[in-house]
């Protein structure tokens, strides 16, 4: 047997116990005050220590959270394609990632809502390094990717977490969400790593071709599409540094400030879109590619095409387009109310560095249109 102990989710019968540890640590306690405001201490507390299993966390607490952050922060919430997947199956999510808490959490209200199993879903090792943050994942449905680690040990670490994804859809029927790559996407321009695809590969059996393994972990893609990016201006030093060629080195606490912005922070509109399960696709890479590392590649090229595709493209999307290509290709598509006020977020949002920030941010929001455009 596998041990999973450094990176599973807890068990049911460890719930109590971890509750109980960090039902006095602030954030719980900011995160209970904002989402049940009609509760006094005492009645906020004896609701989340009622919890027994993950299910109740996720449901009892997390979920009027999510709901109350998604009534404040975002204009419409909107979704696509989930009454085309079965409430039974266990499906493997593989996402864009925009934003470090909510993508997932908004992908679980709507399973949750819409009567599906709420996922298990992959955190990095360099987002929860504090007791508490590890907890606090890990009670949330969150398996651990461990970052940062020699050639070596990410190999091994990798073939766990390999396991645990098949074991979580196979043996448990839980689903998985598990981002295309490795951090969030900060330049808008959402592509799979390659990596990531072959992490899902080191648990294919021998005696089992990598395309149907692959059809056995129901792989459907993912898009999820923001109007505003409330940490827009908090991405633009590591743009920055990456325009520059030098290395960008994390503040202490910048995780977790993009965290809270991500949270609180205007969205406008938000939209998820999920494909349908990879199976045909996969049978036409297995016919036309004879090498595993070009079946690999081609399932790269496949979920960016289906990513790109299923994106839905706003307004802002569509002016930043326009401003960086000079031109007014998608007048159609918004208002010159809507120009004025992205132009002003632009403005406020770019003033170190103005030319080569201006840029950044505006290709921040036109990289998914310049993607569509090349389907």
């Amino acid at each position: 047997m596998t041990d999973f102990s450094q990176i599973r989710p807890f068990h049911d019968s460890e719930i109590s116990e971890i509750l109980n540890y960090i039902k006095d640590n602030p954030t719980i306690l900011q995160l209970l005050q904002f989402g049940f405001p009609e509760l006094d201490n005492q009645e906020q507390m004896q609701l989340l220590l009622s919890c027994r299993k993950i299910r109740d966390f996720q449901s009892r607490i997390m979920y009027p959270i999510i709901k109350r952050a998604i009534s404040k922060s975002v204009t419409e919430f909107s979704d696509q394609g989930f009454d085309r997947l079965n409430t039974s199956n266990a499906y493997l999510f593989i996402s864009n990632h925009r934003d470090i808490i909510l993508d997932t959490s908004f992908l679980n209200v709507l399973l949750y809502e819409k009567g599906f199993k709420m996922t298990a879903s992959a955190i990095g090792s360099n987002l929860v390094k504090t007791p508490f943050l590890s907890a606090f994942a890990r009670i949330n449905r969150n398996f651990i990717i461990h970052r940062g680690l020699p050639a070596r040990e990410t190999l091994q670490k990798s073939q766990i977490v390999s396991q645990f994804i098949a074991r979580c859809l196979l043996e448990k029927n839980r689903s998985v969400w598990i981002a295309q790559r490795e951090g969030r996407t900060k330049d808008g321009n959402d592509r799979t790593q390659q990596g990531v695809i072959k992490m899902l590969s080191m648990n294919c059996p021998k005696n089992v071709s990598l395309m149907n393994y692959f059809k056995q972990l129901h792989i459907v893609p993912m898009a999820i599409s923001y109007e505003l990016d409330p940490t827009d201006v908090l991405k633009m030093p590591a743009l920055l540094a990456q325009h520059h060629g030098k290395e960008y080195v994390k503040s202490e606490n910048e995780d977790f400030n993009n965290i809270v912005q991500g949270f609180v922070g205007q969205k406008g509109c938000v939209h998820i879109s999920v494909g349908t399960p990879l199976y045909e696709e996969l049978d036409i890479i297995e016919k036309e590619e004879e090498h595993i590392n070009k079946q690999i590649q081609a399932v790269v090229e496949l979920l960016d095409t289906k990513i790109h595709s299923q994106y839905r493209l706003f307004p802002t999307n569509y002016i930043a387009y326009d401003i960086l290509t000079n031109q007014q290709q998608f007048k159609e598509q918004y208002t010159d109310k809507e120009v004025r006020q992205f132009e002003r977020r632009l403005e406020n949002r770019s003033n170190v560095e103005e030319d080569i920030s201006r840029t950044k941010f505006l290709e921040m929001y036109a990289n998914p249109v310049i993607n569509k455009l090349k389907l």
